[in-house]
């Protein structure tokens, strides 16, 4: 048996190392070295290897019958595969996190606090490994993909300062009676991230849920987990102690999973429709014109459109229509390349179903009788011929086309017009979803006029995208989300914890009188 054993490991292994030696031959000379620098990562694989489950504190081999092959976007490499975790395997992460918050949400907050410190350093010195694991998962320019990084490890920092935010309420109602409300947390929460933001999204929820006393159990996108493999292990170790963190994978046998799982007490999730799609429509008044332009471009096209606060749709009011050729000539002066490519504007696509449905949603443009000012469709990057690559496209349209109806998630900027402001913001309105919208002008009363009657959740004024810092909170609304509670920014802490409230009473005349201590109080 132990011949056969060894037999068996050894095959394994031999094909192993086939399987590195081909990914690794398909990746451009960048992305190899980028590549060599994430092979020492226990949970993720850019090499053809497994990705792992990560459950009490232990990166573990999946025995999942069912995988997802993650692709390099630019050129078709096979980086690694990723389980449909086993329902025993999601249960042992949920008991593990179960376990573990009996004595973490008892672990004082300055302690939970250290952990969040740690973890912030941690993220600074290893930015460029997980910007480089973007990259290569998700096709993100490299400054892009560090973006990702930067804007999840705000809310890491904000997360330090969490004792002064967790403080309660305390009133003396009577003599010798009190009421006090504190926060606590809730228990097992759960984080289902996208694939756009691989690891600004699992930052915008570990921090938050664990330094106020919950546990997590994390699934990342299943195209492009690294990101959040290199996270988990960074956590264990800033002192983030066995259970508190664990990460799953899969998709939706995973996510049905966690909806249903009677332990889990609350559920984040950024997403497509099922949790409220994201749609941003831009509208432009009487502005400084090359600081709109430039907003446009750039927020319509960065990430390759696969942000859910890209500029999708640009309202186009009054005599602002004449700016249409303009705007193609600056889109065209992006250049469309490898991630790890110097000068590159925008990357591929996630994967060749999300290039083919782009693609469909331009020619719906054609087909509907609308207008295709600059098709991106059909464009080749040398050395990466299979890539998921559309270059930028603007197509002009109306609302009752498919191109303005749904969301593109691609390098694609539809053009609606507009007669007048009012006009404009009818139209915002009338969409049925509301998560945000911008207005560029130089007059402080169409700006007023604008961000009072808007019906959106966050508004831009001579900013592209209005995403709030975490000392704010997100608040996208109709469509555009589900639930009571934000799990982002300064609303993060009630939704990751519940309020209890006592009503006590210490007779004076009872107490007695006790030895006093000279020693420094501590918190354990």
């Amino acid at each position: 048996m132990a011949s056969k054993s060894l037999i068996r490991n050894a095959s394994t292994s031999a094909r192993l190392s086939t399987a590195t030696s081909r990914t690794y031959a398909t990746l451009s000379p960048k992305a190899y070295a980028a590549a060599e620098k994430l092979a020492k990562w226990k949970g993720t694989s850019v090499s053809g290897g497994n990705t792992k489950n990560f459950i009490g504190g232990e990166f573990v081999e999946s025995k999942a019958d069912k995988w997802v092959e993650v692709h390099d976007p630019s050129t078709q490499a096979v980086l690694s595969r990723v389980p449909e975790t086993t329902n025993e395997e999601f249960n042992a992460a949920v008991d593990a996190a179960e376990t573990a918050f009996k004595t973490w949400s008892r672990t004082s907050i300055l302690t939970r606090q250290r952990v969040a410190m740690e973890l912030q350093a941690l993220l600074r010195e290893n930015s460029d490994v997980l910007a480089s694991s973007i990259v290569l998962e998700q096709g993100k320019t490299y400054n892009d993909a560090q973006g990702d990084v930067l804007r999840g490890l705000q809310v890491v920092e904000t997360a330090c300062g969490i004792a002064g935010n967790m403080t309660g309420d305390k009133l003396e109602v009577s003599k010798d009676m009190d009421t006090y409300t504190r926060r606590v947390p809730l228990g097992v929460c759960a984080s289902v991230a996208p694939f756009n933001f691989p690891a600004m999204i699992p930052l915008w929820t570990i921090p938050l849920a664990t330094c106020t006393g919950n546990t997590l159990v994390l699934k990342p996108s299943e195209r492009d987990p690294g990101a959040a493999m290199i996270i988990a292990e960074l956590c264990q170790r800033a002192g983030m102690p066995p259970g508190v963190l664990n990460v799953v994978h899969g998709t939706v046998g995973t996510v049905n999973n966690i909806c249903d799982h009677p332990s889990i007490k609350a559920i984040s999730f950024v997403g497509g429709d099922k949790a409220g799609k994201h749609i941003y429509e831009r509208q432009v008044g009487n502005r400084n014109k090359n600081l709109a332009l430039n907003s446009i471009i750039g927020a319509a096209f960065g990430a390759a459109g696969q942000r859910c606060m890209a500029i999708s749709v640009a309202v186009m009011v009054g005599t602002t229509k004449s700016w249409i050729p303009e705007i193609v000539e600056r889109a065209k002066a992006l250049k469309v390349n490898g991630g790890f490519e110097q000068g590159a504007d925008l990357g591929p696509l996630i994967s060749p179903a999300a290039k083919q449905r782009v693609e469909g949603l331009i020619q719906s443009v054609a087909d509907e009788g609308g207008k295709i000012h600059l098709d991106g469709r059909g464009v080749v990057v040398p050395g990466y011929e299979k890539g998921n690559f559309v270059g930028p496209t603007i197509v002009e349209a109306v609302i009752n086309m498919r191109a303005y109806k749904e969301e593109i998630f691609g390098p694609v900027l539809v053009l609606i017009e507009a007669d007048t402001l009012d006009d404009a913001i009818a139209i915002v309105n009338a969409n049925k979803y509301g998560n945000g919208a911008a207005i560029f002008t130089q007059s402080g009363a169409t700006a007023r006029k604008f961000e009072s009657e808007v019906n959106v959740g966050q508004i831009g004024v001579n900013v592209p995208i209005p995403v709030p810092l975490p000392q704010f909170s997100w608040s996208g609304n109709k469509a555009s989300f589900l639930g009571d509670v934000s799990f982002y920014g300064k609303q993060g802490l009630n939704f990751y914890t519940q309020n209890k409230t006592v009503t006590s009473l210490w007779r004076a005349e009872d107490a007695i009188g006790n030895k006093a201590s000279v020693d420094m109080p501590t918190m354990r």
